[in-house]
């Protein structure tokens, strides 16, 4: 099957801007890579794009594929999506902690089935290579983030991010911020800029972010190897991998990345703080992202920042949000201001909640 026969990718180029209320907040330039406009609404269109695509070039019978996908949501939604774009079925394997607004959005994209089993991402990926896999012999198994073509796909972010920045007379990026969860778009970001080739990339530091709950990555790296958590404990459920790929660690360890981790009360003020300084949704796997612009934190984590210096930070975007939902994390983690000093005036410091209290 040649690649003339394929439709175009399953992803798209998406924007890269330079936010001035977040560059005001975190006292560097703040520019914006937009992954939440994917067709699946995340950077997993990217790297689930890429693996699809790939599986059909390579297999003997393109006909007959069909691909089934493990997921805690947002990966899942990738794989329907593109899947969708190529004209091949879709079925998707979730835990039974996945909200029904998540399965609602699989379904209404398309998906062939939704199957809800497992109390987690591991129970539900067992459940689909064991009994469904095995019984559909043009089935091809789709992991939502340890696979070589989904690090590739994910790299492209990287080369955009690159030519994006020249277009705008930018001689490139001081640090690239993105969160964790099983590590597929770390790895594609770390990849990417080793392909680069400039002396930007080289330099250019990569701050890794987890929250409280998820954090296998940070304490493989603590321990100088894979460690798996005994369960998921955070409201970012889509950085709910126990244990991360194993390329992640290496290449984490190989670059010299800073890792983090942040509350789950950080993580939801970055989503309703982001939401009233740029518009946007996105789900606390994001938010972890930009919290780091406000109060400071992204100083703390890289000192090395000065004004001039240039931050992309990767929107990766993520379905599982709603504007109830995001009021009440305002709501529920609002206490969070108390602690924080709110020293840049941009919207987010006018609307957050009074003093720091619940909102009634």
């Amino acid at each position: 099957m040649g690649s003339a026969s394929l439709p175009s990718n399953p992803w798209i180029e998406t924007p890269l801007i330079e936010s001035s209320a977040l560059s005001k907040a975190a006292g560097c330039r703040i520019f914006l890579k937009l992954e939440n406009l994917q067709p699946s609404g995340s950077f997993k269109s990217r790297g689930i794009g890429a693996l699809l695509q790939h599986s059909l070039l390579n297999h003997h019978n393109p006909n007959v594929v069909h691909f089934y996908c493990s997921s805690g949501g947002n990966a899942g939604l990738a794989c329907v999506t593109a899947a969708r774009t190529l004209n091949r079925p879709a079925t998707v394997v979730v835990p039974l902690t996945t909200k029904p607004l998540m399965v609602a959005k699989l379904r209404s994209a398309g998906a062939y089935e939704v199957v809800q089993v497992g109390e987690n991402w591991q129970a539900a990926d067992t459940y689909l290579q064991e009994r469904l896999l095995q019984n559909d012999e043009g089935g091809v198994y789709v992991p939502p983030f340890d696979h070589p073509e989904i690090w590739e796909g994910h790299s492209t972010l990287v080369s955009e991010v690159a030519r994006q920045l020249r277009d705008q007379n930018e001689e490139g990026a001081d640090a690239m911020v993105c969160s964790v969860g099983g590590g597929g778009l770390l790895c594609g970001v770390l990849l990417g800029l080793e392909r680069q080739h400039c002396d930007w990339s080289k330099a250019c530091k990569v701050l890794a972010l987890e929250t409280e709950g998820a954090e296998s990555l940070h304490k493989s790296l603590q321990q100088g190897q894979l460690v798996t958590l005994p369960s998921i404990t955070t409201i970012a459920t889509s950085l709910g991998a126990t244990r991360v790929a194993q390329r992640a660690l290496d290449l984490a360890q190989k670059h010299a990345i800073t890792s983090a981790v942040l509350s789950d009360a950080e993580a939801a003020m970055g989503c309703w703080r982001f939401a009233d300084d740029e518009r946007i949704l996105v789900e606390p796997a994001c938010g972890i992202n930009l919290a780091v612009c406000y109060d400071g934190r992204l100083k703390q984590l890289l000192p090395e920042l000065t004004p001039k210096s240039k931050v992309v930070i990767v929107v990766c975007g993520g379905s599982n949000i709603t504007l109830q939902t995001l009021m009440a994390y305002r709501n529920d983690y609002g206490w969070i201001e108390r602690s924080t000093t709110n020293d840049a005036e941009v919207p987010s410091t006018l609307s957050a909640p009074p003093n720091g209290c619940h909102v009634r």
